[in-house]
């Protein structure tokens, strides 16, 4: 991978709709759709993608935000486990910016955001079939249900980033 590629690992709700507004994010180069594990109470694996992104052209703070807003992060449900909201870092360097960005978009947010950040430790991509589901599906209906109001609500919010 070039060398000016960063890369975050985020999760947070079906990675389907993570995939889907990331592939639709200007300076994103890659979305690898698949689980990612941490280490302690977070070593099992949960739907997540992995983001390649240009720092030069789209900042961590913004794919956070946008991250933040397109999936419920301030909502334990039940599915935590297999949906865990969180954002996995490659480095100390990121784990300290993803904290502070966390803390300076908390106040965006009336109710406690319940994303981690946590360390990456290992990711198992999806199998092929599975991936750029909504780029092989639009009309599906889980498509038109979950993806795509989250792909209405980047375009309206964050148009500037959008690539749409």
């Amino acid at each position: 991978m070039n060398r000016n590629i960063s890369k975050i690992a985020l999760g947070g709700g079906c990675h389907w709709c993570t995939e889907a507004i990331f592939q639709s994010v200007r300076g994103v180069e890659k979305v690898e759709q698949g689980y990612v594990a941490s280490i302690g109470k977070a070593c099992s694996f949960s739907e997540a993608v992995i983001v390649h992104f240009k720092a030069e052209e789209i900042s961590l703070a913004v794919l956070i935000e946008i991250h933040l807003y397109t999936h419920k992060s301030t909502i334990a449900h039940s599915m935590r486990e297999k949906y865990r909201s969180a954002v996995y870092t490659f480095s100390e360097a990121q784990k300290e910016a993803s904290e502070s960005i966390l803390e300076r978009l908390q106040r965006d947010f009336s109710e406690k955001l319940i994303t981690e950040v946590l360390p990456f430790q290992s990711f198992r991509g999806s199998r092929e079939a599975i991936t750029n589901y909504y780029a092989k599906n639009p009309n599906k209906p889980f498509c038109e249900r979950f993806i795509e109001p989250k792909l209405a609500l980047l375009r309206r919010e964050f148009s500037t980033f959008s690539k749409d």
